[in-house]
């Protein structure tokens, strides 16, 4: 009988309740006790709905209180020392301190998972010393028997996989690190076996990226270690996101089952299964529906590949199962009522997949005739969309086939559009100037909630917003900064307000994910052909230029970033549709220049969140991100000055790319990394304008003059003081009034003090 399981289901819950009840509790509106209790519901909630849905291994200690490798770092111990944790069960004062930051303690760095839009803590190894703090998985495991009667599944993040994600040691530390954690592994491996757990999922989705002789010896370490110490646990060695590199030595090692993602590694993962076979003594975990995307699965095609696969493996070692974790997608479609019936038809968030996993585990077990008219229906929804007038523009076809063929660049190289724009925007040395956004107050929600809901009409809440943009413009130029953005207030979010102003997209009602700790977003869903339908953001930066004497930015998201922030079609290429965003916001590029507008940014927070975790697929990917960005920006005039701005990643290995986009100015997140990326300049020369963060936008502490001098200081070091820009990390849209005022007086403080030691140098 083939079995159906998950890897993971989403925290959040239908109505975003994990989300309020981790604020509440923050903002002091909840005690911990009924904090506990309320995040217990969600918890048995989600294993109930996996277990009403009839699936056969449902996951426990997937749910987290904020992110699952801050979880493992808590069980191991392993908190950076500026937080005073003195042993013990880590509280959650300290838990949350490390995730968030403290008045006295900057938080951990936080960076994206993989090439996925969520977001995970970085563990700090310097200077701690592990200990199983609290075997976290057993207590999820019991509560799940107890609770629900549920024979539960643990999951836990690997060994090798949690070092390599980790920072705070040398290279030739790594070893001495594993073997500092592997007794600890041990030990909540025996006390889970002793408790009767039949099969624990250990995750190692970083078995997907490139494995060195060395990682394989350390596997054969970790696994036989396992094996020796816990003989009779079931280990599933769970991979996701690609296929597996090393094939033939992974599935060797002495493991129970082996997990294999067949939707996003389907070419490489089915090609090593049909060359060199599979262990005869092993399950295969076959992640066959797609956890990252919220299309239907063809049932059909699925089932193709799932009788391949039987042949290969006999159907009682089958796993049916989802190809990553559910995280990345919504709940459920249940509640969604506003979208077109045939784009309804073809969605499946988390819960609609629960049931795909379950029809697809029947078929193979008992034929297709068993679900027959499943098969027939689904062909019939997937078809409807895909004859839909949304999937065949052919004049956006057209266009998108020239740019295909072009190579658009600007008219000018760079010094020369730098002497035409200093000579224009007399800017001083270190310019200030903020990411775009400011913060979206209790106040700027009702207002806009009014508007949505028709007790406002579109005059008040034009004038509502002017009135935002005249304050933060007042602010701006009495605080000091020298480039001013208008504040965003008309925005809920930097891609879906995009969206719902060009054709191609749809917008859910319930469509929420993670995309770090409580930050939730409804990414937009692109359906359809894109394309440009009028003026999207003219009026309110051509009013906000009006009220002032200082340059106003323009402010866009990229095609890169909305591409990667939205659930995307799968019947055309990531490339196709990067093309077809990029020409439709070229259009929008030319209308604010032809409105005055001097300076526009076109942000491309995620455009390493896109890049192939293949190392040979990396360089085509960049150079056509590089090329939608061109598309976007190539058209202006040489006075025009473009920004582009990035977050959260790790840039040392595509400095080039980002040069090659040719923006005259790029900022870049680095506090949070503790100013880590500055090493990269260190190696790198790097020839344009260019902004380093100087302070994190995700802590609410406000950091003192003194720390950003501190990051100024070492990125003149290595980078041109006449192309420096000082710049906050990320827009301020999450942050509040007075913490906001106050972190950029000391940003501007911060550069004056530079301005008066460099200023006789250059």
């Amino acid at each position: 009988m083939v079995k159906s399981s998950v890897l993971g289901y989403p925290r959040i819950g239908a109505d975003r309740e994990w989300k309020k009840a981790l604020e509440a509790f923050w903002a002091g509106k909840l005690e911990e006790s009924e904090f506990e209790q309320q995040l217990q519901e969600i918890r048995l909630n989600h294993l109930r709905k996996q277990q009403e849905k009839g699936i056969d291994l449902i996951p426990v200690n997937d749910f987290s209180y904020y992110d699952h490798i801050l979880d493992t770092a808590a069980m191991f111990g392993i908190i950076p020392k500026r937080f005073s944790w003195e042993g013990g069960a880590v509280p959650l004062s300290v838990y949350y301190g490390v995730a968030r930051g403290t008045k006295d303690a900057a938080a951990s760095e936080m960076t994206k998972w993989f090439n996925t839009n969520y977001h995970y803590i970085v563990p700090e190894l310097n200077g701690a010393s592990p200990v199983v703090t609290e075997n976290k998985p057993l207590t999820a495991y019991r509560e799940a028997k107890e609770k629900l009667g549920i024979e539960g599944k643990p999951v836990i993040v690997g060994p090798l996989t949690f070092l390599k994600l980790s920072k705070g040691y040398s290279a030739s530390e790594f070893d001495a690190w594993l073997n500092k954690l592997l007794p600890l592994y041990v030990q909540v491996l025996k006390e889970l076996a002793a408790e009767g757990v039949q099969w624990v999922q250990i995750d190692e989705p970083i078995l997907v990226t490139k494995v060195s002789d060395a990682d394989v010896a350390r596997l054969q370490t970790i696994y036989g270690t396992f094996a020796k110490e816990v003989p009779g646990l079931h280990i599933v060695l769970q991979t996701y996101f690609e296929a597996v590199d090393r094939y033939a030595d992974i599935v060797a090692l002495p493991v129970k089952g082996i997990g294999l993602d067949f939707v996003h590694g389907l070419q490489g993962n089915l090609e090593s299964l049909r060359t060199l076979g599979f262990p005869a003594d092993k399950v295969l975990g076959a992640g066959v529906i797609d956890g990252r995307g919220i299309w239907k699965a063809s049932l059909r095609v699925k089932l193709a590949l799932l009788e391949e696969l039987a042949v290969l493996v006999p159907a009682e070692q089958l796993i049916v199962q989802s190809s990553s974790s559910l995280l990345h997608v919504p709940v459920s479609t249940e509640r969604e009522t506003k979208l077109a019936p045939e784009l309804k038809g073809a969605l499946a968030y988390a819960d609609e997949k629960l049931v795909e996993l379950v029809l697809l585990a029947k078929a193979v077990s008992a034929g297709s005739a068993e679900i027959a008219a499943e098969l027939e229906a689904c062909d019939r929804v997937l078809q409807a969309l895909q004859d839909s007038e949304a999937r065949n523009r052919s004049d956006v076809q057209e266009k998108v086939a020239e740019l295909r063929v072009q190579q658009p660049q600007r008219s000018r190289p760079f010094a020369e559009r730098y002497a035409a724009q200093q000579a224009k925007y007399q800017l001083p040395l270190f310019p200030t100037t903020t990411i775009g956004s400011f913060p979206q107050s209790a106040e700027v929600r009702k207002a806009r909630q009014l508007w949505r809901k028709g007790e406002w009409n579109n005059e008040q809440y034009e004038a509502f917003i002017r009135e935002q943009i005249d304050l933060w413009i007042l602010l701006q130029e009495e605080i000091g900064i020298d480039v001013l953005v208008h504040g965003e207030f008309e925005r809920t979010d930097m891609v879906e307000f995009f969206g719902e102003k060009l054709a191609g997209f749809a917008f859910t009602q319930y469509g929420w994910v993670q995309s770090y700790g409580s930050r939730c977003v409804k990414p937009p869903v692109i359906y359809g052909d894109v394309a440009f339908i009028g003026d999207m953001t003219v009026e309110e930066t051509k009013y906000a230029q009006s009220r002032t004497g200082r340059p106003v930015k323009g402010m866009l998201t990229g095609p890169i970033t909305i591409m990667n922030w939205s659930f995307v079609r799968d019947d055309i290429s990531r490339e196709q549709i990067a093309y077809q965003l990029a020409y439709a916001l070229r259009q929008e590029v030319e209308a604010l220049e032809e409105a005055g507008i001097g300076m526009i940014q076109v942000d491309e927070p995620a455009v390493r969140e896109g890049l192939p975790l293949k190392e040979e697929e990396q360089a085509g990917y960049l150079a056509w991100a590089v090329k939608a960005f061109r598309i976007t920006t190539c058209t202006v005039q040489d006075t025009t000055q473009i920004h582009t701005h990035m977050c959260y990643c790790e840039f040392h290995d595509m400095i080039d790319s980002i040069e090659a986009m040719d923006a005259d100015v790029i900022s870049i997140e680095t506090s949070r990394s503790h100013g880590e990326l500055i090493h990269s300049f260190e190696l790198n020369t790097y020839k344009l304008g260019i902004g380093l963060g100087v302070y994190d936008i995700h802590s609410p502490r406000v950091p003192g003059v003194e720390e950003m001098t501190a990051m100024i200081e070492r990125a003149l070091r290595v980078l041109d003081p006449k192309l420096f820009w000082i710049n906050p990390d990320c827009g301020l849209k999450t942050r509040g009034h007075a913490e906001t005022v106050a972190s950029l007086r000391n940003m501007v403080e911060a550069t004056k003090l530079a301005r008066d030691k460099h200023a006789a140098l250059i």
